[in-house]
């Protein structure tokens, strides 16, 4: 394993036995780096789910805060699966942050998911093979790979991903062709 691996696994293990030290150490590493951004003339964003599809906008730390209450002029985004979560955020339930903007995920077992949530108004990121169409299944597809910033994109589109590492390989209908639908 290399020190990436190793840091997360590190990271992964604290999550789960010790909660509170964990999010008293984010919320350092966040503060940190907004006062990084500040010196830069930056503006400063997380995306805390990187590889996880965690619910960040009900995990607590010590004091009943979440990141997003804790920093609450910050801009948080993530990738989920969840279409409970999705729902929450484009009809902008009461509880769901308004500093936390999500991306629905496509797979190849959740198209019905994604089209209630471009008929919501949401965005589904797809991943294809070697190219970007313009349009899939009847809305625009906006290119995902030039920016992270996903909540800086308009609503209703598609954000389209090239396949990278082993999604190049995939057979199970996870990748999708780049033509036009």
């Amino acid at each position: 394993m290399d020190k990436i691996q190793d840091s997360r696994i590190a990271k992964t293990k604290l999550f789960f036995e010790q909660k509170f030290a964990f999010m008293e150490k984010l919320a350092k590493e966040i503060a940190s780096g907004i006062k990084s951004a500040i010196k830069k003339e930056m503006i400063a964003v997380f995306r805390p789910n990187l590889t996880s599809d965690l619910e960040w906008e009900n995990i607590e730390d010590a004091n009943g805060q979440t990141l997003m209450q804790k920093f609450p002029d910050t801009q948080f985004y993530d990738y989920t699966k969840s279409f409970q979560r999705m729902a929450k955020f484009v009809n902008q339930a009461d509880d769901f942050p308004s500093n936390y903007h999500l991306t629905f995920s496509r797979s190849e077992h959740n198209d019905t998911l994604c089209d209630m949530v471009l008929q919501m108004g949401g965005n589904v990121a797809v991943v294809f093979r070697d190219r970007l169409p313009k349009t899939w299944k009847g809305h625009e597809v906006i290119n995902g790979d030039e920016s992270d910033l996903r909540f800086r994109d308009k609503q209703g589109v598609i954000v389209g991903l090239i396949e990278k590492g082993m999604a190049k390989k995939d057979e199970t209908g996870f990748v999708q062709e780049g033509i036009n639908s």
